[in-house]
């Protein structure tokens, strides 16, 4: 299990947990008969089940416990949405060509896996290049495509598989293309997050939450990106299920009720000062990391408590997961604050879940592309004087100035913030005329004093009318399952001694399958009695496997021990029967009758094996 920490055993712990998964169909590359495609892979029976087993508990965990809006939006989403929230001009990655055979690569990809190559293996680097490639891989997130570009050709980077020369880096949008309907008129893309469905509903969620601030909406779904040359098998794929949830909220309270619950919590955090001065992650209660302003707020630190029990329970080592801050370069300019649920596994730290407070953009956003006001009302007891901004473009002017742009000018001025208003009205006062980006044209232009009129005003007000800010968790489940796969994953000697054998340590609310049946040897009547056992499993809605092959039972044993089955009824008598738990090889006498509700009350986390154990004579085999 812990192999995977060890840089030389990485390479063959990886290779032999890949092994078995395939072999026994946790998954498969899709389209394998025809070669297959990078990036899009098929869950096997086991795989489905440990996944529908995880999303379940995710619904659990949060949807049930936190009383959430669950909702189910369409992958298929009409362009316009995508360009509001700015993912059809900004979700690009940076891309270079292999200028012979036109292959395509990340270009961050390349420049990532040069720096660290050299750290790993060139012994004779400067103490100066070392400094120097450290801070590359610091900073590449935040570097432009000539930057990169620079640096591709300074290292003297090539095509990995033909060592041609690369084109230089540009810009890939990420997402599937689509059309909607036969005309080809109604453009669309597959959705590369699950959050914008979400966001676009708000005012129905509102309504029926009873025009009510906080509430959280979940979904679980697929999304879809067009990755340039997706490699870590299941960690980077094309097509992905999502678990996201939107918490909305007033922004000037981020409170939360419940915060209690979860501040005595202490775990692995790696706040951003310490990355900059390279030091390393260190153990913080979130109660304190709250009070001392490293997190944001109550809300935000509630739901980083969350992720850490959610992904602890499942089976995530609490050693081998962190909480990082995203450094100022890599936030986006409307976060608050964003933190990583990033979970350590033979590829490095992998950033697993995302914990962002995107204060009010989203909303915003989708309120102005659609003019429908996506806003929560809190009404006052009595009626307050309010200091108001109010800013009346002077429409005739701006139509004779600007003709067809006016409307754009004038909705530009009007969506001012208060900074802005009052910079631009002293800007006016003082030259009488100013500068003044529209974004909508994408270009600066002259406001003359006589075009718009800008003044506080004060004003009863018997209602606040405000935009929420949202909390946004954000679970890559793929990854999830693959790092736990990685941290359940173990070998231990057969009984002679002559092999290793395999074993998923699976908590057994996550197993595929939470016990098998084996009679001991080909006898009826003992088939009989594993046949009762079976509807009574089968009625106590506990997935179970029947093996009456009569093969030795340590074989069958070490073939259910290798797809994370915690336990296993051998049926030896007809009146009591032995359970083994996985793990420990430990075995307890149950009578035919109690054996069901013995495994269900430990599968569904009523006790553990330790209280059951006790209750139960110890089998010696």
């Amino acid at each position: 299990m812990d192999g995977a920490q060890e840089p030389h055993n990485r390479e063959a712990f990886r290779q032999a947990l890949v092994n078995t998964l395939e072999r026994r169909l946790f998954y498969i590359p899709s389209f394998k008969i025809y070669r297959g495609v990078a990036g899009l892979y098929d869950y096997g029976p086991p795989g489905c089940s440990v996944k529908s087993n995880v999303l379940a508990f995710w619904r659990q965990h949060f949807v049930l416990e936190e009383n959430m809006l669950e909702v189910d939006c369409p992958c298929v989403t009409p362009e316009v949405v995508l360009k509001a929230s700015g993912h059809v001009d900004k979700f690009t990655d940076l891309m270079v060509k292999d200028e012979k055979t036109g292959t395509c690569y990340r270009a961050d990809h390349l420049v990532k896996d040069y720096c660290k190559d050299k750290l790993e293996k060139d012994t004779s680097l400067s103490e100066e290049k070392v400094a120097e490639l450290k801070h590359v891989l610091a900073v590449l997130d935040d570097l432009s495509s000539e930057e990169l570009g620079a640096k591709i050709k300074g290292y003297g980077i090539t095509a990995p598989d033909t060592k041609n020369a690369l084109s230089d880096p540009y810009p890939f949008n990420l997402m599937f293309q689509t059309s909607i309907g036969p005309s080809g008129v109604s453009p669309g893309y597959m959705r590369p997050e699950t959050a914008q469905g979400i966001f676009v509903n708000f005012r129905d969620l509102y309504y029926y939450n009873g025009n009510k601030l906080p509430f959280a909406a979940a979904q679980i779904g697929q999304a879809f990106r067009n990755e340039i040359s997706p490699r870590q098998g299941l960690l980077r794929v094309r097509e992905f299920t999502l678990a996201e949830i939107e918490h909305f909220v007033d922004p000037d309270d981020k409170s939360h009720p419940k915060f209690a619950d979860v501040a005595k919590l202490d775990f692995l955090m790696f706040p951003r000062e310490d990355q900059v001065s390279g030091r390393q992650a260190r153990r913080i209660a979130i109660g304190e990391a709250v009070s001392q302003g490293i997190v944001n707020n109550e809300t935000l630190g509630y739901f980083i408590g969350r992720v850490y029990l959610f992904l602890t329970q499942l089976g995530i080592h609490k050693d081998r997961l962190r909480f990082r801050q995203h450094l100022a370069n890599e936030m986006a300019h409307y976060a608050a604050d964003c933190w990583d649920a990033e979970i350590e596994c033979s590829y490095g730290w992998i950033e697993c879940v995302g914990i962002a407070d995107r204060s009010a953009y989203d909303l915003r956003a989708h309120s102005d592309k659609s003019g429908v006001p996506l806003v929560a009302h809190e009404k006052f007891t009595e009626p307050k004087e309010v200091e108001k901004l109010v800013i009346t473009p002077v429409k005739k002017e701006l139509g004779l100035a600007f003709k067809g742009s006016q409307k754009m000018v004038v909705e530009a001025l009007e969506a001012m913030g208060e900074k802005e208003a009052m910079d631009l009205k002293a800007t006016l006062e003082v030259k009488g005329e100013a500068e003044f980006h529209v974004c909508t044209l994408d270009k600066v232009v002259t406001i003359k004093k006589s075009m718009v009129s800008i003044s506080k005003e004060m004003k009863k007000e018997h209602q606040r009318v405000f935009t929420p800010s949202v909390i946004e968790p954000s679970f890559g489940i793929g990854r999830i399952i693959y790092c736990l796969y990685e941290h359940s994953f173990y070998t231990r000697a057969s009984k002679d001694g002559d092999e290793q054998l395999n074993v998923f340590g699976f908590p057994p609310q996550v197993a595929p399958i939470k016990c098998t049946v084996f009679p001991l040897v080909q006898n009826q009547q003992l088939e009989e009695v594993a046949k009762q056992i079976a509807r009574s499993l089968t009625a106590s809605g506990i997935s179970y496997k029947i093996d009456i092959t009569g093969t030795s039972i340590g074989k069958r044993y070490a073939r259910t021990d290798e797809l994370g089955v915690p336990f296993a009824i051998t049926v030896d008598s007809t009146s009591s029967v032995t359970v083994r738990e996985r793990d420990s090889k430990q075995q307890i006498r149950v009578n035919v009758d109690e054996v069901a509700s013995v495994v269900k009350e430990v599968t569904d986390g009523v006790s553990t094996w330790g209280d059951v154990q006790w209750r139960y004579p110890t089998h010696s085999s």
